[in-house]
């Protein structure tokens, strides 16, 4: 039997990340050959990921990282079982040296497939499911390329990546703030204007139906009513819709004995107020829709056109769960 000395166990915990034992172990099997005990460990984890292949790994840590020239950004999920393993400062520092690798590859399918310790990230991972005892997986792989781009990570949870058209004048506040925006309000797509229509006219059906449901119940203990819309989106707001609803307003008005001079002072509110109604779906999904979380005076494409000519050339998002 060869001799394993604590020098070649210190070797093997370094270059896998193993227990003292599990790596003293592995080294006895091999006699003493690192490659072949690095292969025992390896084929322990392929025991353990097939073991625990049903189990869900909702819990991990989500990294973004950005290339040293700005201009490539890259958002991954390394997913774990339990919160315990996700707080871990190992687990947290194979996450953040993956993104590393992932910063250089444009599919998932390329990042598993990478080099990572002489060996695939693919393998990577069933290595480590071996070594912690937990199924391992990238739950989310996200790139983004832009002129100039920015990323937010909160608290290892959610990361966001933020790409512009330019970079301008204090780009590094804008991109963060975009990106912290992205990460909170979970926004879905860049504008309404990428929309499916029959998503739209869906969805307004769904929104109303449990508007009216909800009056039912709110009617019965004589509480106030929920406005129904009649829209959720600013793509169904025609020409023509916009003019009856200025025109309805208008007789609102009339009605109501308001002098004609001073009706254009009063239109805009009301029309504004009609829109903002109207296109609940935009403020939800939309991110240059959405109020901006440092000042709701403003929507997110507002405050971006504050910066110069500059636009969101689009956005990613990846999170826990």
């Amino acid at each position: 039997m060869a001799k394993i000395t604590a020098a070649q166990v210190n070797e093997l915990r370094k270059a896998t990340g193993a227990g003292m034992m599990d790596c003293k172990n592995a080294l006895v099997e091999a006699e003493g050959d690192f490659d072949k005990a690095i292969e025992v460990l390896r084929k322990k984890g392929q025991k353990v990921a097939a073991k625990r292949a049903d189990r869900d790994s909702t819990e991990g840590v989500a990294i973004a990282k950005v290339n040293a020239s700005s201009t490539s950004g890259v958002a991954i999920v390394l997913a774990c079982e339990t919160d315990f393993v996700g707080k871990n400062e190992n687990f947290v520092a194979l996450a953040n040296e993956l993104a590393d690798v992932a910063l250089n590859v444009e599919t998932k399918e390329a990042f598993l497939a990478s080099t990572f310790d002489g060996m695939t990230v693919a393998e990577k991972l069933i290595e480590q499911t071996g070594v912690i005892g937990e199924k391992l997986e990238i739950n989310a792989f996200e790139k983004i390329e832009a002129p100039f781009v920015g990323s937010y990570v909160h608290i290892n949870k959610i990361a966001a990546l933020v790409g512009l058209t330019a970079k301008v004048d204090n780009v590094d506040e804008l991109v963060k703030d975009i990106a912290m925006q992205v990460a909170s309000m979970g926004a879905t797509t860049l504008s309404y204007k990428d929309f499916d229509p029959t998503f739209v006219a869906s969805e307004t059906e769904a929104r109303i139906a449990v508007i009216e449901k909800d009056n039912i119940e709110l009617g019965r203990l004589g509480k106030t009513l929920k406005n129904v819309p009649q829209y959720i989106s600013m793509s169904q707001l025609t020409e023509t819709v916009l003019t009856k609803a200025e025109d309805d307003a208008k007789a609102v008005l009339k009605a109501e004995g308001k002098p004609e001079q001073i009706w254009d002072k009063i239109l805009p509110g009301k029309m504004e107020r009609f829109i903002s109604d109207n296109t609940t779906l935009d403020q939800e999904q939309c991110l240059l829709d959405q109020d901006f979380i440092k000042n709701e005076k403003l929507n997110v494409a507002q405050y971006v056109e504050s910066f110069g000519d500059v636009v969101v050339a689009g956005f990613k998002r990846v999170s826990l769960g």
